[in-house]
């Protein structure tokens, strides 16, 4: 009879063992499973997906400071290529100015309605006359804010009868402002001016 209650005792212990082993390992189990999960959820998060031409390009999200540097170059590229980059038709024209101004302050729509005034536009359209714009470098002073800036692009004016390479040089300011859609970086640019537009050479076409 002892005999048997030993065996009761054992079997019940080893039963405990069992169960206690099977609980931590649960336990264990769940607490690896959850830790994991937030992990993923927080890695995640950091990834943003943007789609651009039809495909999903992975960026990932930062502060802003880091991205600075790249964001102003950006926004002043974009300036001047919408700014400078014309063809021969009013309504592309237009389009192009405005989504340049938006960028910058009424240093740009100055330079713009002189431009204007000059009958610059009158003569683009009517000489069918093409225009476009490459920027070579721009350089930053992130110092102090506004942030100035110098940009050195090329023109490539293209005639009916003629193809003109041109050196362009302007500088000015960064203020950082509220990011919207007619202006994702969140910069707009003052005290725009250009310091050198001149012809670097001219081919017959």
């Amino acid at each position: 009879m002892f005999q048997k209650a030993k065996n009761i005792d054992t079997a019940f212990r080893q039963v405990r063992l069992f169960s206690v082993t099977i609980i931590v390992c649960v336990v264990g189990l769940a607490g690896f499973v959850t830790y994991k999960s937030y992990h993923l959820a927080d890695n995640i998060q950091s990834h943003i997906y943007v789609l651009a031409n039809g495909k999903a390009i992975e960026a990932f999200a930062s502060d802003r400071k880091e991205n600075i540097p790249v964001e102003a170059r950006d926004h002043v590229r974009t300036f001047h290529q919408w700014f400078f980059t014309l063809a021969p038709d009013e309504k592309a024209i237009q389009t192009n100015i405005t989504r340049a101004l938006y960028l910058a302050d009424g240093s740009a729509k100055s330079i713009y309605e002189s431009l204007k005034e000059n009958n610059y536009y009158t003569g683009i359209i009517t000489g069918n006359v093409s225009q476009e714009v490459t920027v070579d470098s721009v350089s930053l002073n992130l110092d102090v804010a506004p942030y100035s800036f110098r940009c050195w692009a090329t023109q490539r004016i293209t005639r009916p009868s003629a193809i003109t390479m041109r050196s362009l040089v302007t500088e000015g300011f960064l203020r950082s402002i509220t990011r919207s859609d007619n202006n994702p970086h969140g910069f707009l640019i003052e005290k725009w001016r250009i310091l050198d537009n001149h012809d670097l050479k001219t081919e017959k076409r």
